[in-house]
């Protein structure tokens, strides 16, 4: 009688790991198969999603100078051109690659993306679809064709030819170095980088890209994407992911 209690309770035990592993293994399925039908839709829309854009686009890649080129990537994307769409370690490069940028504003549309669950949709699409059919080259004419920055007189400015228009009145390809910067500058939060309703703190985020561009700084992790401190009035501004880790940004 002496060994009944333990006999007992070793089933007890045995009988809730083989519940917990199946549980487990249920969720594993479940997981993989709504993995599935995400990357499987998403690659049957890629080519009407992107193709049109592209075939239609206003300026191409092959529009940006190696310096806009290099500008561009060292602040959005420093290893763009060998990810798969996910990039979690370089240093500058935030959570959110070019890649997943444009994947955002195809797959989910303007203000369609929440945080949570959606960034494990984001990042199945942008390596196993968007990434896999569309090359780097094209994902950078999506993205000078299709990029948020800002809104004027009540319209959204979508694109850098727009932009260059509205912000500079002139053609994409006649904007000056400083002008491409600013606008380079807008991409990360649009309202709160501004050229017109928020001249100062363009031209401050300005002077931070030029000193990491110039290498007079180097990002310090993954999530210093703006290149040190930021004033307190625009860290609690609702400013990602400065609004999630304030302690990264403030003075």
């Amino acid at each position: 009688m002496r060994n009944a209690y333990p006999v007992f309770k070793d089933k007890k035990l045995g009988r809730a790991m083989r519940f917990t592993l199946t549980a487990v293994l249920i969720i594993l399925v479940l997981v993989l198969i709504y993995s599935a039908i995400i990357v499987i839709k998403a690659r049957r829309i890629t080519p009407a999603v992107t193709g049109d854009i592209i075939a239609s686009a206003d300026i191409t890649y092959k529009d940006l100078s190696k310096w806009q080129l290099y500008a561009l990537l060292a602040v959005e994307d420093p290893a763009f051109f060998t990810h798969n769409g996910i990039d979690l370690q370089t240093p500058g490069a935030g959570i959110t690659t070019i890649t997943q940028g444009i994947a955002k504003l195809l797959y989910f549309g303007q203000g369609g993306f929440k945080p949570g669950l959606a960034k494990y949709k984001l990042m199945l699409i942008s390596a196993l679809a968007l990434n896999s059919m569309v090359s780097k080259n094209d994902q950078l004419t999506l993205l000078l064709n299709r990029a948020y920055l800002g809104n004027v007189g009540g319209e959204q400015v979508a694109g850098f030819e727009q932009a260059s228009r509205v912000y500079f009145r002139k053609r994409f390809k006649a904007i000056t170095d400083d002008e491409f910067l600013q606008l380079v500058a807008m991409l990360i939060a649009p309202n709160t980088f501004n050229i017109i309703k928020q001249p100062d703190a363009n031209k401050e985020r300005v002077a931070r890209i030029k000193k990491v561009i110039s290498g007079e700084y180097k990002p310090k992790n993954l999530m210093d994407v703006y290149y040190g401190e930021l004033p307190a009035d625009v860290v609690k501004d609702g400013l990602a992911p400065a609004s999630y880790f304030p302690g990264m940004y403030k003075k």
